[in-house]
């Protein structure tokens, strides 16, 4: 494969990028008040989109990250790929993602870390490219577009601990987002946090909307058709989950009485605030954006805008069950709902869970 080095700018084609981001035909959206899980979605059945037509036929596997340390040093693989995603019962979308996951892999780097990052984009038609929040650099070098096809390489350094964002920055930058190619990058922070001695469990979610397949009308003009959250497994044997519709209701985080419970929270968007609440508990700690000196206690909801991250401690004191929403309850009924599932030894009873 040919291979773009770090700084080198690719021109675009704007015939492909026009093409590419060329709105779908629309399709009815209902509510289902009988339903307990009343989402207001693009039907399935009413949903016939005309498919990108690069993209027909494609649907490329998940491929696991590939992320090797030296040292300081941390060399991360990904590719951009064509993946099929069920987001609700019987709704495909041939989402445009990172390595075959929307949102993508979750990226758990060291504060003062150096990244190397490639990037090889398996599209055959649009050019795709990583914009790291967590970053500094210029973005028409570190954040170059890779064409299709082909691989690019870039390098820089993690020097402040937080929840990122990452998406593709390739313009129309709300397609390619919308379309599923966001993620969350972790800068852990090289003292820790204040609370790190008290934490017995910690979970990572992320909260994202889908829109019409690849309409770019819909997603700019108009609201989500689903919002949801997705869990990514921070320790084995967690949750690793894409952003669908009931994801966190058919497999609940799990934790015991008495724990104390941190969630690393992204709303990656693209375009809603996430007004992020635990039902049943008060944050004890918030650090805003995941940075340790934006401290904040007590709180009953912590405040997301498109990108925005936190870091939220709580203490679960009785068995049960706690949803944890977006307090957006419009969008909490298109699908961002999630549980904890709370017992006394900390695992699953088999018990059926409902709530929210």
């Amino acid at each position: 494969m040919k291979k773009f080095g770090y700084g080198v700018v690719v021109t675009l084609s704007a015939a492909i990028l026009l093409s590419a981001c060329s709105g779908a035909d629309g399709a009815k959206q209902e509510l289902s008040p009988e339903n307990d899980n009343a989402i207001n979605t693009v039907q399935a059945e009413e949903m016939e989109p005309a498919v990108f037509q690069p993209h027909e036929g494609l649907n490329d596997a998940p491929i696991p990250l590939d992320m090797e340390r030296d040292g300081t040093d941390v060399y991360i693989n990904m590719t951009a790929q064509i993946t099929d995603i069920e987001i609700e019962e019987g709704y495909n979308y041939k989402a445009w993602t990172f390595n075959g996951e929307a949102p993508g892999p979750l990226v758990v780097v060291n504060e003062g870390d150096t990244i190397h990052f490639t990037l090889e984009n398996k599209d055959p038609a649009i050019p795709h490219s990583m914009d790291f929040h967590a970053v500094h650099t210029a973005p028409d070098k570190g954040f170059a577009n890779v064409m299709p096809n082909e691989e690019g390489t870039f390098t820089y350094q993690a020097t402040k601990p937080g929840v990122f964002m990452y998406h593709c920055g390739t313009g129309p930058i709300l397609s390619h987002i919308a379309n599923g190619m966001h993620g969350v990058i972790i800068v852990k922070p090289a003292d820790g946090y204040p609370t790190d001695d008290q934490v017995d469990k910690e979970f990572v979610i992320i909260q994202n909307e889908w829109y019409k397949y690849n309409d770019l009308d819909d997603m700019t003009n108009n609201e989500p058709s689903q919002v949801v959250f997705s869990a990514k497994a921070l320790h084995e044997g967690q949750p690793n989950t894409n952003g669908t519709v009931t994801a966190l209701k058919d497999e609940p985080l799990l934790a015991k009485v008495g724990d104390k419970v941190r969630i690393y929270i992204n709303n990656v968007g693209p375009n809603e605030v996430s007004s992020f609440h635990v039902v049943g508990t008060i944050f004890d700690d918030v650090y805003l954006d995941g940075n340790p000196a934006n401290r904040l206690e007590g709180m009953q909801t912590v405040m997301l805008p498109a990108s925005g991250g936190a870091v939220v401690e709580f203490t679960v004191i009785e068995e049960g069950v706690y949803p944890f929403v977006t307090h957006q309850f419009n969008h909490a009924t298109k699908g961002a709902v999630g549980y904890i599932k709370v017992t006394e030894d900390g695992l699953d009873d088999g018990a059926e869970v409902s709530g929210h």
